[in-house]
């Protein structure tokens, strides 16, 4: 029987001994109080999170509590929280979890083993992303009120017990009860009704489509435990929705809420030219990000068969002109991503060598001879010379799939059926952007529509595939695994809502992915992950975007932080910061 555990990380040792008594980013004395007043787009019309229907409130995290729980200072490490101890045998073939006999909800019953292997069930017979994510874990079985075992249909998965222990674990007898009216729950459907939790936080208030609230339990079961030392410091925690951004950012400035993730270039630019900046009582600061690749940018879809030629995917990149978007949209701050991990070691650059190359021989004649030759870059519009060479080549690409320009107009050569495409937004924020490319499409004969619709409709239109265009992507991990299987694994291509956006059915990726999953060590999970990469990017799945390798951020400044902050997970608000009554008396007095 293999010895208990009580932690594990993906990448080498995990960092904190058994005795730790509180991560090293947090201030384990920092004061309790006060609020934090966030914003967000859109509108929600669900506390449900079992179900992938409606709009889902933001925050739901704040009031479930998973089996165990990571550090932000280390790649994948994580920590007793529910759980206080796993055990795995060397063959990875199962994991056993024994619970905190403490552990109880916000109504005082006791979390137990029935709790999380109801979870387990609940979600994977009606979460598409669960059963893609747990895809390999056959049964569960409840040893006793404390202790639950998971088995795995396969071995030598590394990740298995690491990503069962992020299980969101939800209390079964309220959901199998009845609500105020003596209506069963469905926990399949859609509600408002404020959901019991185990957590740091429950709702305490809602305003349907527009505020959701949090507020701190006091006698929260967890409260001191090491991993929860120095942490949930907010007495309450206020979400408010806007569906306009024009209208969001004059709420900031008016003081409406306290925070902003600022993701427009031209309003971080020019948009903060206001008082409360100039005397200091809104603060400007970016973050660097680490421990995240990310690739996000124009996704075709490829269920619709003109997207099916990668020269037509590649022919439209080519036709991006990226360089003068950049100087007269976004000041010049952004970078083009050229990987699915940009920004990371996981991403891969220059020609194949080593293990990757070895990887990729295997699969030779599964993949572009270009993985081998050439190194992947995005097209460059410099100047107008430059721009028209890539014109001329997209056009040329379309002509070798099949395509003529017919006086202006990008038509099929068989049938004559123009090229068009439907751009897909869910707000005005990105229309600007979407004007752009739609001149860009135009110079080679491609008509671009751009249709906005509310983010219910867009959600929708989304999860049944039923689009043209849309600008998406993933963040990902250090460690990827089982969540590839979702986002490029051809098996979830069909599947309505999950995260394989465009449609990628490959097997050479589908190969590729396995390897991932299966990695004996570091190293062989970096050089199949930079082999995926290189697979991805030749077939040319995505029209890629842009980024920042940092988090621009406005406060007004009633808050600290500790000193050191989390390394994976900068600047780690609200989580671990706290409202500071000197700095808010000051805001207050000026204002």
């Amino acid at each position: 029987m293999s010895e208990w555990k009580k932690s594990t990380a993906l990448v080498g040792e995990p960092q904190y001994t058994d005795d730790f008594t509180h991560f090293n980013y947090v201030n384990p004395d920092a004061p309790k109080g006060g609020i934090v007043r966030l914003a967000t787009d859109g509108t929600f019309d669900t506390l449900n999170s079992v179900p992938q229907r409606g709009n889902l409130a933001i925050g739901l995290g704040l009031i479930y509590d998973t089996l165990l729980t990571p550090s932000l200072d280390e790649i994948s490490a994580m920590y007793p929280l529910v759980a206080t101890q796993m055990r795995y045998p060397d063959d990875y073939s199962s994991v056993t979890f024994q619970l905190h006999e403490d552990a109880r909800w916000h109504d005082g019953e006791p979390l137990t083993a029935d709790d999380v292997a109801w979870s387990f069930n609940t979600l994977i017979e009606n979460n598409r992303v669960y059963q893609n994510y747990y895809k390999h874990v056959s049964g569960v079985e409840i040893i006793n009120d404390h202790e639950v075992t998971f088995t795995f249909d396969q071995t030598g998965n590394r990740e298995l017990p690491h990503i069962v222990g992020q299980l969101l674990v939800m209390p079964k007898h309220w959901w199998e009860g009845t609500d105020k009216k003596g209506e069963p729950r469905d926990i399949t459907k859609g509600t408002l009704e404020i959901p019991l939790g185990s957590s740091a936080y429950r709702i305490s208030r809602v305003v349907p489509g527009r505020t959701v609230e949090y507020e701190r339990v006091e006698d929260y079961w967890g409260r001191d435990l090491p991993v929860n030392v120095g942490q949930h410091n907010f007495d309450r925690i206020r979400y408010e929705y806007f569906r306009d951004s024009v209208v969001q950012m004059e709420a900031f400035k008016s003081d409406d809420y306290d925070y902003r993730v600022e993701s427009t270039a031209r309003v971080w630019a020019t948009g903060y030219d206001f008082p409360a900046v100039a005397d200091g009582r809104v603060i400007k600061e970016s973050f660097v990000e680490r421990g995240r690749g990310l690739m996000v940018g124009f996704i075709p879809n490829l269920r619709r068969e003109k997207f099916q030629d990668p020269r037509v995917r590649k022919a439209l990149n080519f036709a991006f002109n990226f360089n003068e978007m950049n100087q007269a949209l976004f000041f010049d701050q952004y970078e083009r991503i050229d990987s699915y991990f940009y920004g990371e070691e996981l991403a891969s650059s220059g020609v194949p060598t080593g293990l990757e190359l070895e990887i990729l021989d295997g699969m030779r004649d599964m993949v572009p001879e270009e993985v081998f030759t050439t190194p992947y870059e995005n097209p460059v519009s410099g100047d107008t010379r430059a721009y028209r060479t890539n014109l001329r080549e997209s056009i040329k690409l379309f002509r070798e799939a099949g395509y003529e320009l017919k006086d202006g107009k990008m038509v099929n050569a068989t049938t004559g059926e123009p090229f068009t495409i439907e751009y897909l937004l869910n707000s005005n924020r990105f229309e600007k952007v979407a004007l752009r490319l739609k001149s860009n499409f135009a110079r080679i004969g491609v008509d671009l529509s751009v249709r906005i619709v509310d983010s219910s409709q867009w959600v929708n239109r989304v999860r049944s595939r039923d689009f043209d265009f849309i600008y998406s992507g993933w963040a990902q991990s250090l460690s990827p695994g089982n969540e590839q299987l979702e986002y490029f694994g051809s098996a979830a291509a069909d599947q309505e809502s999950a995260r394989n956006w465009a449609g990628v059915k490959n097997p050479a990726v589908d190969k590729l992915i396995q390897r991932i999953i299966f990695a004996k060590d570091r190293d062989e999970l970096i050089a199949a992950t930079k082999a995926m990469d290189r697979v991805l990017l030749a077939n040319h799945y995505i029209i890629p975007g842009w980024t920042l390798l940092s988090t621009r951020t406005a406060r007004w400044d009633r808050f600290s932080h500790p000193e050191t902050l989390p390394a994976f997970s900068e600047p780690g608000f609200p989580t671990i910061w706290w409202y500071d009554d000197e700095k808010a008396a000051r805001v207050e007095a000026a204002e």
